[in-house]
């Protein structure tokens, strides 16, 4: 059963149906019946893509795994890991010339596998570093493992080489046996991080892929970005959480954070790292809930202002000025 308690990810997460076929493949691979396991996947077609929701992803996982006994399963199943299973960006990253321009692809067009929380890409000394937080949920430790495992694999693949890892850490606590991490990686794996993070060595990026095809990736990446412009563009990982705290009446950084189980001054630093303010995506929200209030023509002026969290309809009235160039009234009557 899933524990939506520790999911805070808005319905926009998402992964691509290609990558839930990964599982499937398993499973029959093992001679399971997946779509009698798991049922068909719940895909949705739009914005050029087919998307399968994270919930049935998680969902999904965790069934196999009791299915088969095999708690590190994320592992198992990112080893069978093929350029099909990411799709169109498998298939651009698989014609790069080097592994840098590889990884330098799987940063950009990530979104079309994997919109969940977002990778930051950074060099630290000698090594390149990927890192995912937990702004907009935590998936739990299937979908971690098996999304890492699975870029690890994919790289091995690439070179054609069973390369090892400087280290890896998870967001989830430590499991029962943490061996069979240690040894798919090859290196040092923590748990119960701050961050979810793969670091390989700087020197990897200069490895040669085996098909190299310039013309076909010039193609591809076309089609890869057009496919990332059509994706619906997420503001702040956080303002789904400030739309709930802003009708449950608190709309504060300090619920917030609590929300997110983090002191004040770390969700203050968390939105700083994606070059944020409490106060901007605040009023962001606050500016996207009054013009949905403001279409309901049921509602007068005053309740809308209350429902924003505002005391007096005149800094109401302020303050929708500054974001729409014309006070509320006028607002509605054009729209």
């Amino acid at each position: 059963m899933i524990d939506d308690t520790t999911m805070t990810a808005s319905a926009e997460n998402y992964v691509a149906a290609a990558y839930v076929r990964l599982l499937y493949d398993y499973l029959e691979s093992q001679g399971v019946e997946a779509e009698a396991l798991l049922g068909a996947p719940t895909v949705l077609a739009e914005d050029g893509l087919e998307k399968v929701p994270l919930a049935f992803w998680r969902h999904s996982l965790e069934i196999a795994s009791q299915h088969l006994d095999e708690p590190a399963l994320g592992l198992a199943v990112a080893r069978t890991i093929t350029a099909r299973h990411f799709d169109v960006l498998g298939y651009v990253v698989s014609h790069c010339g080097t592994l840098g321009e590889a990884l330098a692809r799987l940063e950009r067009y990530h979104r079309l596998v994997y919109d969940v929380n977002p990778a930051r890409v950074a060099t630290v000394g000698n090594s390149l570093e990927v890192r995912w937080g937990v702004e907009r949920g935590r998936p739990g430790a299937l979908v971690d493992e098996t999304g890492v495992a699975a870029v690890v694999q994919f790289i091995r693949n690439l070179v054609g080489r069973n390369l090892p890892v400087e280290a890896v850490h998870f967001v989830n606590p430590e499991p029962v046996d943490p061996a069979p991490y240690r040894a798919f990686f090859g290196a040092e794996v923590r748990f119960d991080c701050a961050w979810t993070v793969l670091r390989i060595p700087l020197t990897y990026l200069t490895l040669p892929l085996g098909a190299p095809d310039p013309g076909l990736v010039d193609i591809l990446d076309r089609q890869a970005q057009s496919l990332l412009e059509r994706q619906p563009r997420a503001g702040s990982p956080y303002d789904a959480d400030l739309v709930r705290l802003m009708r449950e009446g608190r709309p504060t950084l300090e619920a917030l954070a609590e929300r997110h189980h983090v002191s004040a001054r770390t969700m203050q630093r968390r939105l700083a790292e994606q070059g944020e303010t409490f106060q901007a995506v605040l009023q962001r929200v606050r500016y996207q809930m009054a013009r949905e209030y403001l279409a309901d023509g049921r509602l007068e002026l005053t309740e809308v202002a209350a429902l924003l969290g505002y005391s007096e309809h005149s800094a109401f009235t302020r303050a929708f000025r500054q974001w729409a160039g014309v006070g509320p009234k006028r607002w509605r009557r054009e729209h």
